[in-house]
């Protein structure tokens, strides 16, 4: 089962790194395998929630997803969103900006003999309307679940009170519109103000649409009432959501997706600016592997055997919309992004394990004090 779910994904891995080789020797190689290795560890988080909602949708969206899905991360997040970027803020042609990014400035400059910007630097200038948009959706996901009552708890201490607070209608666009004013006033530089604003209020918008759409059309049919579970941050929980109910579950994975990609773009042009090795390594490999975690995560029944992963995953992404926000002003190293989400799922993992194994003492005394009756 194991070699079926990652096996395309290592193909695609030994296929990407020969081209790197041949693109740009062991040099190339090298920063292929370090940006593949920096995309698994900050989206490992983004698999374990990508599992809870793919493994409410019906097989066929659960292929688009994992064909056409995979078609849009790598190619459409990975290298054409960088391309878009440049594009729209320096007002340069598809192929002009193509043909930036593929020739940076000799020297490894900020900008060309000429004075212009290089494609790193127009991009990283970029940054704070893409951490306020991908920031603000990632928050809203966040504060819908730990805002939502619900049986099981991990941080019981923290999460049931929340829930309960959390029956103020709006509570979650209420606070997390304090948060993006609060960032915007002291976080953003002046000049950039209005644009967090209106990015942050955009990408809070978008999770209020797509998710309302989500559950729209995810209503459930005669007689499923039973079907319906507790909403977990996105679209209202069905079994094997079908038609359009499917297909806004597959247009919420991508958002959130894309939301999860734009920290490790950011952060790849600390390594390299060069958008093929990039492609490379976030992209044919990172994202190929993270979509094959997902699988695993599904089709092993993860998710259910240890309850907490969905918890820690919550967590980890309500802990990568702040460093998002404060990275509009202050810049955080990539590896402490990725070391809070893998603290707090490691977290769950374990105590997962132990509330397991505390369960099936239970049970077990429970089976031997009946016998001995």
């Amino acid at each position: 089962m194991v070699l079926r779910i990652f096996g395309l994904s290592f193909v695609v891995s030994i296929i990407a790194m020969i081209v790197a080789f041949i693109y740009g020797g062991p040099q190339a190689l090298f920063l292929v395998v370090i940006l593949s290795i920096l995309e698994v560890s900050l989206s490992f988080d983004n698999a374990v929630i990508n599992a809870t909602v793919l493994q409410r949708m019906s097989e066929f969206w659960q292929k688009i997803f994992l064909t056409v899905g995979v078609v849009i991360a790598v190619f459409g997040m990975r290298l054409v969103f960088p391309l878009v970027i440049v594009w729209a803020a320096s007002g340069l042609g598809p192929a002009a900006a193509l043909d930036l990014a593929l020739n940076p400035p000799a020297d490894g400059a900020a900008t060309f003999a000429n004075g212009d910007p290089s494609y790193e630097t127009i991009l990283t200038d970029a940054h704070p309307q893409i951490a306020a948009f991908g920031g603000m959706f990632l928050m809203m996901l966040f504060l819908g679940f730990i805002f939502e009552e619900r049986e099981v708890t991990w941080l019981s201490w923290l999460e049931r009170p929340l829930g309960r607070i959390g029956k103020l209608d709006q509570l979650s666009v209420v606070v997390a519109g304090l948060v993006l004013v609060c960032t915007a006033a002291f976080v953003a530089a002046d000049d950039k103000v209005s644009t967090v604003m209106i990015s942050g209020v955009l990408g809070m918008i978008t999770y209020i649409a797509v998710n309302g759409l989500g559950e729209l059309f995810n209503l459930p049919e005669e007689g499923d009432e039973d079907e319906v579970t507790a909403k977990s941050g996105g679209p209202t929980q069905l079994a094997k959501a079908t038609g359009k109910a499917g297909f806004f579950l597959f247009l919420y994975l991508e958002v959130l997706d894309a939301s999860f990609s734009f920290d490790g773009v950011i952060g790849a042009f600390a390594i390299t600016a060069d958008p093929i090795i990039i492609a490379l390594g976030l992209g044919f490999v990172g994202a190929m592997f993270v979509r094959s975690i997902t699988v695993f995560l599904v089709r092993k029944g993860t998710l259910a055997d240890y309850v907490y992963l969905e918890h820690g995953a919550h967590w980890a992404i309500g802990a990568l919309s702040v460093i998002l926000m404060i990275s509009i002003g202050v810049h955080i190293n990539e590896i402490i992004t990725g070391l809070v989400g893998v603290f707090l799922i490691g977290a769950a993992f374990v105590t997962s394990l132990v509330r397991n194994k505390r369960i099936e003492k239970d049970e077990a005394a429970v089976e031997n004090a009946n016998s001995n009756v």
